[in-house]
């Protein structure tokens, strides 16, 4: 200890004290230059009009922020990439070739709604960039509903999702859908959501650089197999198999992405076990037994619901202290 007090600096703060390489602003752009493969994926299957589209909506989720917290004379925060990663989550949670309007709505509520009202960072109880879709899905459904499948940028045509045909198709149109095109992306579905390699990619990044804790994404995925595969054996034509069910639809990027969000999931081991297997449990109900063929947004919005109750729940025992 210092003989002069003076110099002494004590730092106080609410729990959890979590020991990380990582501060907010250095993970934060990291998880940033992960989305750069389903970003290219995006540009390349759909056209380069959807980085204007994740442009729109990063400007607008960046001033968003910005004006918010400059009416309330609060600190400026836009430098720790949170509202950056906001703007591209949404846009590559969008169909292709979205109108650039709507994408700026969807990013207005996505900060203002999803995350401002609540204080900002760190206390937002759903993930944003979710809220800003689910608000542009009940406002617009026609066109969040309208997929553009280019092979290649080449060829633009209006087609439906490999979960739309399996859940309003006939056997001949279930037949054309293969894991081939699931796995590489060139399928219709969202800009960032279609090319599953690119996601996986991004995924083990970052769970080896420990950005992403691994057992979100594990137990979702082996939820998904098992809810699923149970329908799937029981009656092959008519459900989907549980390796379609991984690879398309947002299903990977969100158990990478929005599933795992720092501040929306639980902090707990085994909490983070309950959340991904609620998660997919709630996939499964939607995708098959729904009125929608995709499920994945309102399932994960659902579980942030829940993750206060999984906490309290799921907390070690404190040392020397009976159950």
């Amino acid at each position: 200890m210092s003989e002069n007090t003076n110099t002494l600096k004590l730092e106080l703060s609410s729990t959890p004290h979590i020991h990380s390489f990582w501060d907010t602003q250095k993970a934060m752009w990291m998880v940033v230059l992960s989305l750069v493969p389903p970003l290219i994926s995006g540009a390349i299957f759909f056209g380069p009009y959807q980085l204007l589209v994740v442009l729109t909506s990063v400007v607008f989720c960046i001033g968003t922020e910005y004006v918010i917290r400059y009416l309330r004379k609060k600190p400026i925060t836009i430098m720790d990439g949170s509202a950056f990663i906001t703007g591209i989550l949404l846009g590559l949670i969008l169909p292709p070739n979205f109108s650039l309007v709507f994408t700026a709505i969807g990013a207005v509520i996505a900060i203002g709604l999803g995350k401002e009202i609540f204080g900002g960072l760190g206390y937002n109880i759903f993930n944003p960039a979710l809220i800003g879709r689910a608000f542009l899905q009940a406002a617009f459904p026609v066109q969040m509903t309208t997929w553009t499948h280019t092979n290649f940028a080449v060829d633009a045509v209006t087609s439906a999702t490999p979960l739309s045909i399996f859940k309003f198709g006939d056997a001949a149109a279930k037949s054309g859908v293969t894991l081939s095109n699931s796995f590489f992306g060139n399928i219709s579905g969202s800009i960032g959501e279609t090319s599953a390699i690119a996601i996986l990619a991004a995924g083990i990044f970052l769970i080896a650089i420990k950005i992403v804790n691994w057992r979100t994404p594990l137990a979702m995925v082996i939820s998904l197999f098992v809810f699923s595969g149970i329908f799937y054996f029981m009656d092959p034509s008519k459900y989907p198999s549980p390796l379609l069910m991984l690879f398309t639809g947002g299903f990977m990027f969100g158990a990478v992405y929005m599933a795992t969000d720092w501040v929306t999931s639980p902090m707990t081991n085994k909490g983070m076990w309950i959340y991904g297997a609620g998660i997919s449990l709630i996939v499964v109900v939607i995708r098959l037994f729904g009125g929608l063929p995709e499920g994945v947004m309102y399932a994960i919005l659902i579980m942030n619901g829940f993750v206060p109750l999984i906490n309290r729940n799921t907390k070690p025992v404190i040392f020397g202290e009976a159950k």
